[in-house]
């Protein structure tokens, strides 16, 4: 039973009996709001609709596309996150799905919340809070893959036409949704990046108040600055508003640390987090965690993989004992995609997998995606030369913002995952040109949830920390002491 909209009252999210809730879930990232790593396409997902659009013509990449989302989320999905205890679902969704860029402020006839509506509902009926997530933005509230950014630069923060739509969808956003008990509330920027701090600020006050003209009720979820890493230029919080970081660790992801256990370790895990959560402990804010958790080593690649995802499992359950002893919100990411980190997977014998199988094997050579990248000698003999290049001659180069990336992220971003990975959008899907509507909807079957596998141990895991006692309300807070944690750009 739903306990009526969710309100936020001090440190605590309550509903209409007054007692605590505290929300833990997945997120349904790679539906609404496509990204390369989740299902396998180079570059950005405007790049990969306009590739699919001109090789199959209109109607077929319309059916493939409304397929996708259809089956990549069913009763069975809602089913499946309940039995695991979860009782929330992170929604992200393209703005994409609801105004033409040529037609702005105009909602589209064939909108985004046939979408939304139903899995909204699917949760519901399985007890399921949903928090929207507005992923991507007019210009790009950041410059990477996530935000549908292709130019690398984020424009949102330069030009008010931009913000003007966002405030315009979010008002559309909530006044379909008011009232809807089930709609734990909108999460209004997902990851912004501001290199002044005080633009995102300033928007946050402004969208607050234009979405509570129109819905006074719901909850608002707001993203920290720099990829939900920082709060600089806040000095005050928001009514009904709940405060969010992001959690990533680099001990689980390729390039990182292995992670042993060590005291040390879980000491910087815990300390990692008490800094991101420091502007919530200093106003007596709610705490969430939108978003953390490793990738996963492949069994077809590598062949140390039973270790590394026993240590990477171990180092989750570590990060969700901190989560515990503070009783925040979270949200891991995510929850399907084609084997790197999702609850449930693709089956390599799939369709879709057997598919773009060869094109994955380029995409890993050339480090085309950000997330999970792997090493590559051939291409880190051609960039890390340039990298020492400019650092020799423009040190000021590895200071630029976000810092502390340094270049040698900047360049494999802006090389790599922009200009390489756009110019093999249109041979990706060149993979499908032949295919009739019956190939293309197993395409698309390939990530119902009869058609993909479960990542058990994960489950497991997330399982046994997901039913968090509400009990008698009491809540410790995190202290703010950080011993010098470096900020972690993840």
């Amino acid at each position: 039973m739903s306990t009526g909209i969710l309100r936020v009252q001090g440190s605590q999210l309550i509903g209409n009996d007054n007692r605590p809730i505290i929300l833990r879930g997945t997120a349904l990232g790679g539906w609404m709001n496509m990204e390369n790593f989740i299902t396998g396409y180079p570059a950005q997902e405007s790049q990969h609709r306009a590739s699919m659009l001109k090789t199959l013509g209109a109607e077929k990449s319309n059916f493939f596309f409304d397929k996708l989302l259809t089956y990549f989320f069913t009763e069975q999905d809602a089913a499946f996150i309940a039995s695991k205890g979860l009782n929330c679902l992170r929604v992200p969704f393209n703005y994409h799905h609801f105004e033409d860029d040529m037609n702005p402020r105009v909602l589209k006839d064939d909108n985004g919340f046939k979408y939304l509506d139903r899995v909204i509902d699917l949760c519901a009926q399985h007890g399921i809070y949903t928090i929207l997530d507005l992923h991507a933005v007019p210009g790009g509230q950041n410059p990477d893959w996530h935000s549908d950014n292709t130019t690398n630069v984020a424009s949102f923060w330069t030009h008010k036409d931009f913000q003007d739509r966002v405030v315009w969808l979010w008002k559309a956003i909530a006044g379909r949704y008011k009232g809807n008990a089930w709609v734990a509330g909108y999460n209004l920027l997902n990851e912004p990046c501001d290199a002044e701090h005080v633009r995102l600020v300033r928007f946050y006050e402004r969208i607050e108040r234009e979405v509570r003209s129109v819905d006074p009720e719901h909850v608002l979820w707001l993203d920290g600055n720099t990829f939900s890493m920082e709060w600089r230029g806040s000095e005050e919080v928001l009514p009904n508003t709940v405060y969010g970081l992001h959690d990533y660790s680099m001990m689980g992801f390729p390039k990182g640390e292995r992670y042993a256990g060590t005291e040390e370790q879980n000491s910087q895990l815990e300390r990692q987090f008490l800094r991101k959560a420091e502007f919530m402990t200093k106003y007596d804010a709610p705490v969430w965690n939108g978003e953390f958790g490793p990738v996963y080593a492949d069994p077809a690649l590598d062949k140390d993989h039973e270790e590394v995802n026993a240590a990477r499992i171990n180092l989750l359950g570590q990060q969700l004992k901190i989560y515990d002893k503070y009783k925040i919100h979270w949200n891991i990411w995510l929850y399907k995609d084609i084997g790197l980190q999702g609850m449930l997977h693709a089956n390599p014998e799939s369709k879709w997998m057997k598919t773009i199988a060869p094109f994955l094997e380029k995409k890993r050579a050339l480090q085309l995606d950000a997330w999970g990248r792997r090493p590559s000698k051939e291409v880190e003999d051609v960039i890390n030369p340039l990298v020492e290049f400019i650092d020799k001659h423009i040190p000021q180069s590895k200071m630029q913002y976000p810092t502390p990336w340094a270049t040698e992220r900047q360049i494999v971003r802006l090389v790599n995952q922009l200009w390489m990975a756009g110019c093999l959008s249109d041979e990706f899907a060149e993979l499908f040109k032949d295919m009739s509507f019956e190939e293309l909807d197993e395409c698309a079957k390939s990530f119902h949830f009869d058609e993909c596998l479960q990542r058990d141990q994960l489950n497991l895991v997330l399982e046994s920390h997901a039913k968090l006692a509400e009990g008698d309300g009491s809540w410790t807070r995190p202290m703010a002491d950080t011993n010098g944690v470096k900020l972690e750009l993840d």
